[in-house]
């Protein structure tokens, strides 16, 4: 298979991973439910369970066996976007080509909505962790990278730095937590479950999460907003903290390029079946959405 069909064979996958985890989502009142399936089902490029199942393939382990944890991934992803969008903090009236959580159902409701898939997240963690040792670490790894030390610290920063004269020591730690945590996670998760390099998987993840967060800054500024599928233009106006602002557009694509070859460099030691992964750190830096 070509990169784009193997990329939808692990998208289908986690469609379907998804759509029994959505099934679940019977709660009361309707409205709960119904603003959850809103946002999680909308599609998207499922770029994080994608990964895992990606590196778990690569270290040679059946990837469909991890339903739970696949769908706790973009479940907590999910669960970020909504939040972003607030009015409190992004103020985005579009995520995905649609109106945001809030414009359809409310922000009250969607500050549940995103509470809730992050609770579902935490209950696939558990589900998945009572089949051994290896799944309860994996899990662990996933809490750990959306919590207070990792993708919540980054976003905190975020709107610290917001209209204020940060640096690149103030970017990287927002590149390397907001978004490289739980980009790196599914990697070190695969690495856990299949008895890889952790210590790779960590390498090649978090250069990866920098590499996507870089390309989403250089897009915001020069994007196409029918592609993006969000409001574009919105970090300069609001003056955020983005490696564009810190060092200019030219430098920062130079830089993209440089953090894809990182990656490329630590994909050697992660796997030697290191293809599609490849791939991923091209769609990664050359995307337009």
């Amino acid at each position: 298979m070509n990169f784009t069909e193997q990329y939808n064979e692990y998208l289908t996958a986690v469609e379907g991973a998804l759509a029994a985890a959505a099934e679940e989502m019977t709660f009361s009142p309707s409205i709960l439910g119904e603003s959850m399936r809103y946002s999680l089902l909308a599609g998207g490029k499922r770029f994080r369970p994608v990964l895992f199942y990606a590196a778990l393939h690569a270290l040679g382990y059946d990837y469909l066996k991890e339903k739970e944890l696949a769908a706790a991934l973009e479940c907590v992803h999910t669960y970020s976007l909504i939040h972003d969008d607030l009015p409190a903090m992004d103020n985005d009236d579009f995520r995905r080509g649609k109106p945001s959580n809030h414009k359809v159902f409310g922000e009250a409701n969607a500050i549940l909505a995103g509470d809730a898939l992050l609770s579902l997240a935490f209950a696939l963690c558990f589900r998945a962790a009572e089949r051994g040792e290896s799944h309860l670490l994996a899990a662990k790894r996933l809490c750990d990278a959306c919590g207070p030390n990792g993708m919540i610290a980054g976003q905190s920063a975020d709107l610290l730095w917001s209209g204020k004269r940060g640096g690149a020591e103030e970017l990287f730690f927002i590149y390397e937590n907001k978004t490289g945590r739980l980009i790196s996670a599914p990697v070190e998760m695969a690495a856990i479950l299949a008895g890889g390099d952790v210590g790779a998987g960590t390498a090649f993840g978090k250069n990866l999460g920098i590499l996507f967060q870089l390309t989403d800054d250089i897009l915001d500024e020069k994007g196409a907003a029918e592609r993006m599928g969000k409001t574009l233009g919105k970090d300069k106006l609001e003056e955020k903290l983005t490696c564009v602002r810190v060092f200019g557009m030219e430098a920062s694509e130079k830089l993209a390029d440089e953090y894809a070859e990182k990656c490329l460099c630590a994909l050697k030691a992660f796997s030697p079946e290191r293809e599609f992964l490849e791939g991923i750190v091209l769609l990664a830096r050359n995307r337009d959405h």
